[in-house]
């Protein structure tokens, strides 16, 4: 008869709104907010994608231009798939793949490699006839911030400029031909001189 009793005076149309009756709650309520931890992700290192000379092709408009290669592996390191990679630059799959297979594509397919896998891959050794395009300021970086593609650093290679002075300056060591009115000399380095 307790019980009947403490459950009509909670039933009662004063306190109905306010406590709902503990028989008829599924669960015991409280008054603690949720105690138990909040999951975060685990923390994703910045992903730094290697710089890379572009794929030497034929100017075309509506081509893989060396802007449009880097935004390439930008966008590949973002959405982590080739086909939306190249559908966000208006441009196929299979001609991303057929890029990739060029024989002169050794830094884009390593950048390629790195955009895919998440991590940083062992480094592109350009070699001796890359010189000049890495001196020069061919050499292309996309940049990333928090997993994002944000942009395109046009980056120019001081260790390449010197070797490529040095090994101009090896050549006309043992000539007398004057390197400022040497045409090869003025075709590699007409800027500069």
């Amino acid at each position: 008869m307790a019980t009947t009793r403490v459950l009509r005076r909670r039933l009662s149309p004063k306190t109905i709104f306010l406590h709902p009756p503990r028989a008829l709650t599924p669960l015991a309520m409280s008054n603690r907010c949720n105690t138990s931890p909040k999951r975060r992700k685990p923390w994703q290192p910045y992903l730094r994608l290697p710089a890379f000379l572009p794929v030497p092709l034929r100017a075309r408009r509506d081509g893989w231009t060396p802007q449009r290669q880097a935004k390439f592996i930008g966008l590949l390191a973002q959405t982590g798939c080739v086909r939306t990679a190249a559908q966000m630059l208006g441009l196929s799959r299979e001609s991303a793949y057929r890029l990739r297979r060029h024989p002169e594509a050794g830094s884009f397919v390593a950048a390629w490699n790195t955009a895919l896998k998440g991590r940083t891959q062992p480094r592109w050794k350009f070699t001796q006839a890359d010189r000049a395009p890495l001196a020069f300021g061919q050499l292309l970086q996309p940049r990333m911030w928090r997993r994002r593609f944000m942009g395109i650093q046009r980056k120019a290679s001081n260790p390449a400029l010197l070797a490529l002075v040095t090994n101009l300056d090896r050549q006309t060591a043992g000539c007398d031909v004057d390197p400022f009115t040497d045409r090869q000399a003025r075709a590699l380095f007409g800027r500069f001189l």
